[in-house]
This record gives C-alpha cells, structure tokens and sequence, in this order.
C-alpha cells in the first residue's frame, strides 16, 4: 500500500464523519422501532397503561 500524500491526508482529516452518523441515525431508528414495539405491541394490549 502506497503512503498518502499530505493533500489526500488532510482532505481525510478534514472530511465529516460521514459513517459515524449514519450508523447512529441507523441505532437510533432501530431503538425507536424497538421502543414502539414493546409499547404498542405488548404493553398496551395488556392494560398496563392507567
């Protein structure tokens, strides 16, 4: 593997974490589907809701 070249390094560096959000909005989407599931899907239907 060839070293970087200091324009390609800094252009990495300087780059937004664009990974880094898409698998938080991914966690985050999956935490809510979760979340309405066990409400809706198991808590209401047994009356633990006053």
């Amino acid at each position: 593997m060839k070293p970087l070249s200091e324009e390609e390094r800094e252009k990495i560096l300087n780059s937004p974490p664009v990974g880094t959000w898409a698998l938080m909005i991914t966690v985050g989407v999956g935490m809510v589907v979760a979340w309405l599931f066990l409400y809706y899907g198991v808590f209401l239907p047994r009356g633990a809701v006053n």
